[in-house]
């Protein structure tokens, strides 16, 4: 008898979409499993199982454009909500959809017999955990639970002490992994992409391969766990056969995402450039998308994941309705309604293949596809210290954008810097890193780093975006639950301050020195001056600093009547300060606290300091 596999991945934001949860879904679909992928509110889609197996008792589609409404009275209870369907109350099915209620206030969800959790970084420890235990109810009796990924194999004993689930630990490179006797290695199967057409969460890192040519790292790297998490470091996987298959049973996808670690240090380096090259990466590749449609239809034809299929084909409808004339609108509309091809709830796959005649040729007319570039992404950045002009020179045989250069430590400033001349010399100019700070950096060093990219961007005519990162201790028992760690040499006030520019610059640094300077300081001095400035000031300081508007009048001409000078005049009292008692200001300073009863000072003068503190966002806007 096929399995019931229920895939979950907690309703954290992320960029990337889950590869292991993608890769089980291909392990159960192998094994003739029904597979099931959700992310978002799982007390939302206990609802949802319930209304459809609902939906199927009744046996009929006139409820079909209500099924929302359904959920919502299932998970709520709320009668109002059944007012606005008609002929609902005091019906059979009004009778029926309240055992239903009454299944899903009593936690009776329907039943899955493989039930697996995967898990991110530890700073999302709560919202994990919880997904962990609210997931046991859809756990067959005589069900297996599954939790693995990050998360789990770091911190494996707090995920047991706190769910009561023993997590997978480690990478599925073993056959036998999940069922004793299956030959398959998880960790190397190509990626189930029909998961993510079944939940509303659209991932920002999209319509890409996504893989690793190499796994772990030979570095030691104090900060990192990679060697916890891929502690074998392998030089070559291939990734030719997994793109072939994608493409067969997914379509073709634009970008390559490879998540390897440290590929310089792979022996097969230039090997794996070559394949690279030979998927269709090189210097200038471009990209025709696929027919979402055709793409669609062929799977279910095939019944790959019809659910998934099915939503996605609606979705499709909905799309081409809005493209087509009024006229053409109404008839399409009254064509899917006869077929019962309106809403997901209502559609087969029958039905859709049976609409494709009329479906097929407006996808091909109101969607045209367009060839554009597609590119190759090392993820996790390369290691400066490996960059030899060999390389650098087989690297610009692929269309490699951006190339990420790690540039962790300011010590190694020589060494980052050679490695960006070496990536100019050949023609590579696209270029980003996290530079990582709140380590055992100092908060000047952090200064200097982002001032060498943009000093190389001027130099050299490319362009570097920096992502400044927020070291975080992830496996320390102190810390995983929160974001609370400071480094010896920050605080939270300089930590605050660094985050308050950066909202303001989206997260990054790229190219043009006015615009550098204007955010972070035009030397070391004006910088340490922003980590000790009010939050308002750092946010607002075209408001509050008469000496930035002077500075940059040619580019900001706009004045309020707010404009004043209180960030020079909060600096000149703060410079003023004696030591005892610029001492005192900035250990207060130093916990970002400013509310009554946060801290306990005589002094007038620290206290005349402090009251800039507690000039406000709303302040400034008012």
């Amino acid at each position: 008898m096929n399995r019931r596999v229920l895939l979950i991945e907690p309703n954290y934001k992320n960029k990337y979409p889950p590869m292991g949860l993608m890769k089980i879904a291909t392990y159960y679909r192998r094994c003739k499993d029904d597979v099931r992928f959700y992310k978002g509110d799982l007390r939302t889609f206990a609802a949802q199982l319930l209304c459809e197996e609902f939906y199927k008792e009744i046996g009929e589609n006139s409820l079909a454009k209500h099924f929302s409404k359904l959920v919502d009275f299932i998970r709520i209870g709320r009668y109002s909500i059944l007012d606005t369907i008609p002929d609902f109350h005091d019906s059979a099915n009004e009778e029926l959809l309240k055992v239903y209620r009454h299944r899903y206030k009593n936690g009776n969800f329907p039943q899955f017999d493989v039930v697996g959790i995967t898990t991110l970084f530890t700073f999302y420890w709560k919202q994990t955990v919880d997904t962990i235990n609210y997931a046991k109810k859809f756990c067959a009796q005589d069900g297996k639970m599954l939790v693995g990924g990050i998360a789990a194999t770091i911190l494996p004993e707090f995920i047991y002490d706190e769910t009561g689930i023993r997590p997978y630990v480690g990478l599925l490179d073993q056959p036998g992994a999940l069922d004793e006797g299956n030959t398959d290695i998880i960790d190397e199967l190509p990626l189930d992409y029909s998961i993510l057409e079944e939940i509303d969460y659209k991932y920002p890192a999209q319509n890409a391969y996504f893989g690793y040519m190499t796994r772990g790292c030979p570095r030691n790297c104090e900060f990192c766990a990679v060697k916890i998490l891929e502690p074998e470091y392998k030089n070559y996987i291939g990734i030719q056969n997994q793109i072939r298959y994608i493409d067969e049973h997914f379509g073709p996808q634009k970008d390559l995402y490879l998540m390897d670690n440290n590929v310089f240090a792979s022996k097969c380096f230039n090997k794996i450039i070559d394949e690279i090259n030979a998927c269709g990466f090189g210097k200038g590749a471009s990209f025709l998308p696929p027919n979402e449609y055709e793409v669609a239809i062929k799977n279910l034809q095939a019944n790959y994941n019809p659910g998934a299929y099915i939503r996605k084909i609606i979705g499709i409808y909905d799309q081409i309705a809005k493209k087509l004339p009024e006229d053409e609108a109404g008839d399409f509309y009254l064509r899917r309604e006869a077929d019962g091809l309106l809403y997901v709830s209502s559609a087969t796959a029958e039905h859709i293949l049976d609409f494709d005649d009329i479906a097929r040729p407006l996808y091909s007319k109101y969607f045209p596809k367009k060839r554009t570039a597609r590119y190759i992404d090392f993820n996790q950045g390369l290691d400066a210290r490996l960059v030899t002009a060999a390389k650098m020179e087989k690297l610009s045989e692929i269309n490699i954008r951006p190339l990420r250069i790690a540039f962790d430590h300011y010590e190694q400033r020589d060494i980052y810097v050679e490695a960006v001349r070496k990536a100019a010399e050949y023609h590579i100019t696209d270029l980003s890193n996290y530079l990582l700070y709140n380590f055992e950096d100092k908060p000047e060093e952090l200064y200097y780093r982002m001032r060498i990219n943009v000093d190389l961007c001027e130099e050299l005519g490319v362009t570097i975006y920096s992502f400044p990162m927020k070291y975080h201790p992830i496996s320390d028992p102190e810390y995983f639950r929160n974001r609370d760690y400071i480094g010896k040499h920050w605080n939270r006030k300089f930590i605050r301050s660094v985050q308050a520019v950066l909202n303001s610059t989206k997260g990054k640094i790229g190219r043009g020195v006015d615009f550098f300077e204007e955010a972070f300081g035009r030397d070391v001095d004006e910088f340490k001056k922003i980590l000790w400035m009010p939050e308002t000031f750092i946010v607002y300081r075209r408001v509050y600093d008469a000496d930035l508007r002077e500075r940059l009048a040619d580019r900001y001409t706009g004045r309020t009547a707010h404009d004043c000078d209180l960030a020079n005049e909060w600096w000149e009292k703060f410079s003023r300060l004696p030591p005892e008692k610029a001492e005192k200001a900035k250990e207060i300073i130093a916990l970002n606290k400013f509310k009554d009863g946060d801290f306990v000072c005589n002094d007038q003068d620290v206290l005349d300091i402090l009251s800039y503190y507690r000039i406000t966002r709303d302040d400034a806007e008012r």
